[in-house]
């Protein structure tokens, strides 16, 4: 099996074990833990805890995670070559009171989370993970769950009854969005029920400040849940529960030369870059830098939140990071001077998907930016800075690319179209840290089924490692502000 090939199934496999943000960084952990990295907690003092040529993660809300090494030469005031991604993408999510019964069909009401495409949700067979919070011995703890078989459907109207359908297909996204999860005139319940057994009901004395789960959603769902968590019902507090297309993601195409899966954007720079810190950690003995990862949760909806890349995530395990690596008699301001000389040295890759070239709809994009499946990475520019690529981040790519013999594309959208953005905007103003938007091309962004290339996995691990590996190198040789 070829290098490409052995990167794209182990891809396949991240993909599979990871339907929600909770999954993917739980999955990211594994593959850490597994590689020598060393668990640190935001909830405790990190005074000694940080050694030269070690490596590290920390999470916050089990959705997002930053994963970092120390070169065994690194100094307060040297420079961090860090790679952002995102562990969300768009979806449907349960709604707090899910409950839902009509003319004989048992419904869940959903949540749109995220710009989708829904109309691709329709029909597929879908499935349900996330984390539940269960009660255990006085304490309130996360345990993930994934009821991986089909157990949701969104059913489109047949033609005869809407013969307009090919032409538009509209939809009211609260009502006709719904999925079927079952018939109420179905199979018996198990013991009479979940709602039948005393263990799932509060005393007439007992004080309820919020509905219970059994009451707020349909009791063969709830049923479901705790059966797949190996929990009661009574036990289950709360939850937060994403839908999924049950289809695995699979390599296809005529030369096994694609990648069709769901979460493409953004697991796909969340597995090259996990890969490629990995890859790069193997000798710390002569690096003076530091190399960080650091996953986010809840881009796709601007990603405002505590665990986003609109929080002080980031910005405070740098602080612990560069700060811890000073003298402990330095004072305060010579401590918060080193912090701020690494940032300036620093650099950060915001790695996000881009829009691949479409065969089909080739109006759409720029004529002289039509990025291909396949061909490598794509920097992403844009004049009005929804992405933050400039001209020294591009030669700064561009050599440490030449160093690992990656094909680079360049990317603008047309004048007359939309443009997104990322976490790179974000985070550069939050920072102060030059950065690069750049992603792997892929097809159909957003849809409940995606589409890349088998041969950009490898070109992006490739491209992150040479980063990792050489950016302490190549970047003192590329002088914008100072004396040249």
């Amino acid at each position: 099996m070829s290098k490409a090939s052995q990167y794209a199934n182990d891809f396949v496999s991240f993909l599979n074990s990871s339907p929600t943000p909770y999954h993917a960084v739980e999955t990211v952990k594994s593959l850490l833990t597994k590689n020598g990295f060393k668990e640190l907690s935001e909830r405790v003092n990190w005074a000694g805890k940080i050694l030269k040529g070690d490596k590290y993660y920390v999470t916050r809300n089990g959705s997002s995670i930053i994963a970092f090494t120390v070169g065994q030469n690194w100094k307060a005031g040297n420079g961090i070559s860090i790679i952002g991604s995102h562990t969300d993408s768009p979806t449907l999510r349960i709604k707090p009171v899910s409950k839902k019964n009509t003319e004989g069909f048992i419904q869940v009401a959903v949540e749109t989370y995220g710009g989708g495409i829904w109309h691709s949700w329709f029909d597929s067979d879908l499935s349900l993970a996330g984390r539940i919070i269960v009660k255990r011995d006085n304490k309130f703890i996360p345990k993930l769950i994934n009821i991986n078989k089909p157990i949701l459907k969104i059913p489109t109207l047949a033609i005869h009854l809407d013969r307009d359908v090919n032409q538009k297909f509209e939809f009211n996204k609260e009502s006709q969005l719904l999925p079927i999860a079952g018939l109420t005139n179905a199979s018996p319940k198990p013991n009479g029920g979940c709602c039948d057994n005393e263990n799932s009901k509060l005393s007439t004395d007992e004080y309820q400040s919020l509905n219970s789960v059994i009451q707020r959603h349909n009791e063969q769902l709830v049923e479901t849940i705790a059966k797949e968590a190996n929990v009661t019902v009574d036990q289950i507090e709360d939850f937060e529960l994403i839908l999924y297309d049950n289809k695995e993601a699979t390599i296809g195409g005529l030369n096994d030369e694609f990648i069709f899966s769901g979460r493409l954007d953004n697991l796909t720079s969340c597995f090259l870059s996990t890969e490629a810190l990995i890859q790069s950690s193997k000798d710390l003995s002569t690096e003076n830098g530091i190399r960080l990862i650091s996953l986010f949760d809840h881009e796709e909806i601007g990603s405002s939140s505590a665990q986003g890349a609109d929080s002080n995530f980031l910005p405070n395990i740098l602080d612990r990071i560069t700060g811890l690596s000073g003298s402990t008699s330095d004072a305060d301001s010579q401590i918060q001077s080193r912090i701020l000389e690494s940032s300036a040295k620093s650099f950060f890759l915001s790695s996000d998907v881009a829009h691949g070239i479409h065969p089909n709809y080739v109006n759409k994009y720029e004529s002289n930016h039509k990025p291909k499946l396949g061909e490598g990475p794509v920097i992403k520019i844009n004049a009005n800075q929804r992405y933050v690529t400039n001209s020294a981040g591009i030669v700064l790519l561009k050599e440490l690319a030449k160093s690992a013999k990656v094909p680079l594309q360049l990317f603008v959208v047309a004048n007359n179209s939309p443009c997104g953005s990322t976490i790179g905007p974000i985070l550069s103003s939050k920072t102060g840290i030059r950065t690069l938007d750049l992603g792997n091309g892929v097809l159909s962004m957003h849809s409940i089924r995606e589409t890349s290339s088998v041969q950009d996995i490898e070109h992006g691990i490739n491209l992150f490692k040479s980063f990792f590996d050489n950016f302490t190198t190549v970047e003192p040789q590329i002088v914008i502000d100072g004396d040249y």
